[in-house]
C-alpha cells in the first residue's frame, strides 16, 4: 500500500510527534514538498505532506494561521510538517489550534531530522508499493495466461481474475450476451448491464465505461471493449467494491489482451473465408449452383443443403455519435454470433456498401435479425433490412431480388426489418407512400382540386364514390345523396378536365391509386 502519514509517524528515524489530526493518520500520502511560501496552493496538486520552517509566516496570528490552514485544506494537503528550532523553537499554539480546528494533521519535525530525510522516505514507499504491483501485476498475468490456454479457456481466467480482483468478472459475445461469468452468481448481476454494455459495443474499440453503485454498498463496475478492429467482438466487465489499484488494474489490462485473442480470430484467416464467401454468393447470384457448392466445400456447403434465406442490409444516413461502430459489422457479428452458438452455418460477405447475408430459413441467424428491431423511438434506426422469401441453391438471384425489394420498403417505411413475404401477403397501398407517387397522384388529380375550390362541385369526393362502387350509378349516388343524373353530370366534368375516357379501365385503375396515395 502508498505511505500514509501513520508510517511516516512510525518511522523510527524520522522521529515525527502528531500535534494534531491524530484522528487522519490513515490518509495516504502522494508527495512531500517543501515551501516556505505563505500561500503554497498554486504549487499543491493535492495528497501531498508540505514541509515548513515558517520562515515567511507568522505562525503566533491566529487569524493568519485558520486562514493558511483553511488554505492547504481545501488545496487537499493531507499534512503540514512543522520543522522547530530553526524559526522557532517550538511549534506555535495559534497554528496548533488552527489545524485542529480543520482537522489537518499536523507534525512536528525535530532540527536533527533534515526535510530531505521526510521526502526519501515518502520516495521510497512509493517506488516500494509501484515494485509491489507490478510484482503482482506479472504474477497476475501469469496466472491469467495459464487458465486462458487451459481447457476450460475463458471460464478459468474469468475465475482466476475475480479472486485477484476480490470481485466478480463476466464475459460478453458479440451480440452482447453473457457467456461466462465468475463467480456463479454474478452472470445474474452481468445480465442486468445489458443497456450498458449494448452502448460500449456501438462505440468504436477500444472503448471503456464505468458504471457507478446502482445502490449504497453496490459495487463499481469497469466495461472494457474486446477486440483489434473498429468495432467490439466482445465485452468484459469487472465488478470491485471499489476503484481499481495499479496492481488490479495490470490484471484488468492483462485479462482484456488474452480474451481479445481468445474472441478474435486472425485478420488473415477472417479475410480468406470472406473472399471465399464473396465468390460463393457470385456464383450462386450468376446462376451456377453447382459450382458455388463446389467452392463452398465443407465451411459453406451445408448452408447449400437447405432453404436459406438472403438478408440485405444498408447502413441508413443517421446522425449517428462520429464514435459509433460500423452497424454493418454490428449486425455480422450478431448473425455470426447467434449462428455459432446454435452451430448453424452462416455466410456474411460486404457488397459495397451493404451486406449480405446468407442463413438457414428458420434458423438462429435469422431470429437474431427479428430481435434487432428497437421497441423504442424509430428514429434511432442507423440499419434497414430486407429479408427474402427462403430459397434453394438455384434461386439465389431470385432472393436477391426479394431482399432488395424488401430493403426498398423498409428504407420508406421508417423499419428495421421488412420480410419480402409480408409484402407479398399484405396490401399494395402501402408501397404507394413514396414521393415519386405521391407527386404523381398531386399532378393527375390537381386540376379537380382546382375546380373544387371554386365551389363549383365536388368532383373528388364524386369520383371517389363512383370508382368504389365499382361506377354503379345508383349506389354512388345514394352514398352522395345526389341524384343520378347529377353523379353522371360530374363524371362528365371530370372527363373534361382530365381529358380521358372513364370507360378505360386503366385510367380507373390510375385515377383510384391517386386518391389512394393522396389520402
Amino acid at each position: 500500500m502508498p505511505p500514509t502519514l501513520a508510517s511516516l509517524v512510525h518511522h523510527s528515524a524520522l522521529r515525527l510527534a502528531v500535534l494534531a489530526g491524530a484522528d487522519r493518520l490513515e490518509t495516504p500520502v502522494r508527495w512531500a514538498h517543501v515551501s516556505e511560501l505563505p500561500d503554497p496552493v498554486p504549487w499543491m496538486d493535492g495528497g501531498e505532506l508540505l514541509l515548513t520552517t515558517a520562515l515567511q509566516i507568522d505562525a503566533t496570528d491566529p487569524e493568519a494561521m485558520r486562514a493558511y490552514v483553511r488554505r492547504l485544506v481545501r488545496a487537499g494537503v493531507v499534512g503540514l510538517g512543522f520543522a522547530v528550532g530553526v524559526k522557532y523553537e517550538r511549534v506555535p499554539k495559534a497554528l496548533v489550534e488552527a489545524a485542529e480546528a480543520e482537522g489537518l494533521p499536523l507534525l512536528e519535525v525535530p532540527r536533527r531530522t533534515p526535510f530531505i530525510a521526510i521526502s526519501k522516505a515518502v520516495s521510497a514507499a512509493i517506488a516500494a508499493d509501484q515494485y509491489r504491483a507490478v510484482t503482482a501485476g506479472f504474477e497476475a498475468q501469469r496466472e491469467l495466461t495459464k487458465a486462458a490456454v487451459g481447457a476450460d479457456g475463458p471460464s478459468a481466467l474469468l475465475t482466476r481474475l475475480a479472486a485477484h480482483l476480490k470481485g466478480w468478472a463476466a464475459l460478453y459475445d458479440a451480440s452482447g450476451a453473457v457467456v461466462a461469468a465468475a463467480p456463479e452468481w454474478a452472470a445474474r448481476r452481468a445480465a442486468r448491464l445489458s443497456a450498458d454494455v449494448e452502448r460500449l459495443r456501438r462505440r468504436q474499440a477500444p472503448a471503456s465505461a464505468v458504471v457507478g453503485p446502482a445502490e449504497e454498498g453496490g459495487d463499481r463496475v469497469e466495461l472494457q471493449s474486446l477486440g483489434s478492429g473498429r468495432h467490439a467482438r466482445g465485452v468484459l466487465a469487472v465488478g470491485t467494491g471499489a476503484p481499481l489499484g495499479t496492481a488490479e488494474r495490470y490484471a484488468v489490462h492483462s485479462a482484456v489482451a488474452l480474451l481479445t485473442l481468445a474472441t478474435e480470430r486472425s485478420r488473415a484467416l477472417r479475410e480468406a473465408e470472406q473472399r471465399l464467401g464473396t465468390a460463393v454468393l457470385n456464383m450462386l447470384l450468376a446462376g451456377e449452383p453447382e459450382h458455388a457448392r463446389a467452392v463452398a466445400g465443407e465451411l459453406y456447403g451445408s448452408l447449400l443443403d437447405a432453404p436459406f434465406r438472403l438478408l440485405l442490409a444498408e447502413a441508413l444516413p443517421a446522425a449517428a455519435e462520429p464514435e459509433a461502430a460500423d452497424p454493418l459489422a454490428l449486425l455480422a457479428d450478431t448473425v455470426e454470433t447467434a449462428a455459432g452458438r446454435a452451430g448453424e452455418p452462416v455466410l456474411a460477405v460486404p457488397d459495397g456498401s451493404r451486406l449480405v447475408v446468407l442463413a438457414p430459413d428458420g434458423g438462429a441467424a435469422v431470429a437474431a435479425c427479428g430481435a434487432l428491431a428497437p421497441s423504442g423511438d424509430e428514429t434511432e434506426l442507423t440499419l434497414a433490412v430486407g429479408l427474402s422469401a427462403p430459397a434453394g441453391p438455384a434461386g439465389a438471384a431470385a432472393a436477391y431480388r426479394q431482399a432488395e425489394q424488401a430493403l426498398s420498403v423498409a428504407r420508406r417505411r421508417g423499419r428495421l426489418l421488412v420480410e419480402h413475404e409480408e409484402m407479398a401477403a399484405g396490401s399494395v397501398l402501402p408501397l404507394l407512400a413514396d414521393d415519386a407517387v405521391r407527386a404523381f397522384a398531386d399532378g393527375l388529380l390537381r386540376a379537380l382540386y382546382e375546380h373544387d375550390a371554386t365551389g363549383r362541385g365536388d368532383l373528388v369526393a364524386s369520383l371517389r364514390a363512383w370508382l368504389s362502387r365499382h361506377g354503379q350509378w345508383d349506389a354512388a349516388a345514394a352514398d352522395l345523396g345526389v341524384h343520378r343524373h347529377t353523379l353522371r353530370y360530374r363524371m362528365r366534368r371530370v372527363e373534361e378536365i382530365l381529358g380521358r375516357s372513364l370507360d378505360d379501365p386503366d385510367v380507373r385503375m390510375e385515377l383510384w391509386l391517386a386518391l389512394k396515395a393522396s389520402g
